[in-house]
C-alpha cells in the first residue's frame, strides 16, 4: 500500500486542527512540531483503518451500481423462441 501523504497545504489545515482540539477540548497548547509529530502518529498508525474503511465503503456502491448494471442488462432481454 503507497503510504498516505497529505499537501502542505493539507498538513497546515490538519496540525491547525490538532493545536485547536487541544486548546479547546484540553486547554494546553501545543506548538506546531508537536501537532505535526501526532498527526506524523496518526497517519501512520491509524491512518490506514481510516484508508480501509473508505476503500470498503466505495467497494459496496461499486457493487450497488454493478447489480443495477446487471438487472438494466437484463432488461434489454427479448424474448426468443418458437413463434417469435
Amino acid at each position: 500500500m503507497k503510504p498516505i501523504v497529505f499537501s502542505k497545504e493539507e498538513t497546515a489545515v490538519i496540525t491547525g486542527e490538532i493545536q485547536r482540539w487541544f486548546r479547546d477540548e484540553l486547554d494546553q497548547d501545543i506548538g506546531g512540531l508537536p501537532a505535526q509529530v501526532l498527526l506524523d502518529f496518526f497517519t501512520r498508525r491509524i491512518g490506514p483503518y481510516f484508508y480501509n474503511r473508505g476503500v470498503y465503503d466505495a467497494q459496496a456502491v461499486l457493487l450497488a451500481r454493478v447489480d443495477d448494471l446487471g438487472e438494466a442488462i437484463l432488461g434489454l432481454e427479448q424474448r426468443a423462441g418458437p413463434g417469435r
